[in-house]
């Protein structure tokens, strides 16, 4: 069950204020006397807890761990525009990462009386929110596992990105800061998007979703991908494509001289942990390249290829053993360090 941890009011990296923010949690485990084994898992995108604590048990030993696992602002069960939070506005959502940094931190000192996590384990956004502690908090991160993500949102991604924002936005609903009602043609093209991105080109051409159970792609993006986002508040999903989009270590550790390449390099720098960069060898959000590129920037990182054409979701292998096996190879070598 859901845990909240009430914030009070937390400043936000924009400079405004958050009134009355709070976190949603849940703990697997248990936290040793001398606090030395706590995993700090934060959610991906439109992900509620249940749909990733699976990880529990074939990557993560609850038995070893004292694992807890946290909402990001914007999923709908830590604040957000569904719930009272910020409205979208006409600049967008003003979370970013670093507040969720800021409110993790928080959450593992004054709950748990816990400074540094002895493993910082994400997937997808999870991964970005990973980078961000390794490069805000350096003396407080330990190891970090990055699973198909980057601490900087690139050029190509943020085309993706705003694809989806664009066909939530398209729908007559939408009314410049809200919808008037469900926006059912929005999610219907969100979810047409997001399908044929998340799973590889060879996934389809094998016949993975007919392996699934489904009759055509038609079917699976009806069946599998549209009852996925049509459960969220629309404000929700845009709210989390905005902090996506406004993924950069470097913004968030207030590096700018003029030369982003050189201020992503400074940043990643930064960071003092044991690093797993681990990337899809098909994931078409954050590319092999894309990780190994970010990866030879930090100190004591190394890169891991998950073998899979689960394409993106091939680092959250809920039903797929094999891809697990690699992620708890990875996990174990990490936590040996």
């Amino acid at each position: 069950m859901d845990q909240t941890f009430e914030l009070g009011d937390l400043h936000l990296q924009s400079g405004e204020t958050l009134r009355g923010a709070q976190v949603a949690y849940r703990v697997y485990g248990e936290l040793r006397q001398d606090r030395s084994n706590l995993v700090l898992y934060p959610s991906s995108y439109g992900a509620w807890p249940e749909d990733i604590d699976w990880v529990v048990g074939p990557i993560l030993d609850p038995g070893r761990w004292c694992i807890v696992l946290v909402s990001q602002f914007g999923n709908g069960r830590s604040t957000s525009p569904s719930n009272g939070g910020p409205a979208l506005g006409d600049g967008g959502w003003p979370i970013r990462h670093a507040d969720n940094v800021h409110a993790q931190r928080r959450l593992l000192e004054e709950r748990f009386g816990v400074e540094s996590p002895a493993l910082i384990y994400g997937w997808s956004m999870g991964a970005q929110q990973a980078y961000h502690w390794g490069v805000l908090e350096p003396e407080r991160s330990q190891r970090l596992c990055c699973i198909c993500g980057t601490a900087r949102t690139t050029p190509h991604n943020r085309l993706f990105l705003r694809s989806l924002r664009q066909a939530l936005t398209a729908d007559p609903a939408w009314n410049g800061d809200g919808f008037a009602g469900v926006p059912e043609q929005g999610l219907r093209s969100f979810a047409l998007i997001y399908a044929s991105w998340a799973a590889s080109q060879s996934f389809y051409r094998r016949g993975g979703h007919l392996d699934l159970g489904y009759a055509d792609v038609e079917s699976y993006v009806d069946q599998a991908w549209l009852p996925a986002y049509r459960r969220h508040d629309a404000r929700d999903l845009i709210a989390m494509l905005d902090v996506w989009l406004g993924c950069d270590v470097a913004v968030a550790a207030g590096i700018a001289s003029g030369d982003p390449q050189a201020d992503l390099a400074a940043a990643l720098g930064r960071i003092r942990a044991h690093c797993a960069v681990v990337a899809g060898r098909h994931d078409l959000y954050f590319p092999p390249a894309d990780c190994a590129a970010e990866a030879a920037l930090i100190p004591n990182a190394s890169l891991q290829v998950l073998e899979s054409d689960l394409g993106h979701r091939a680092g959250n292998p809920r039903d797929s053993h094999a891809e697990q096996a690699q992620l708890r190879a990875v996990v174990e070598a990490l936590c040996r360090r």
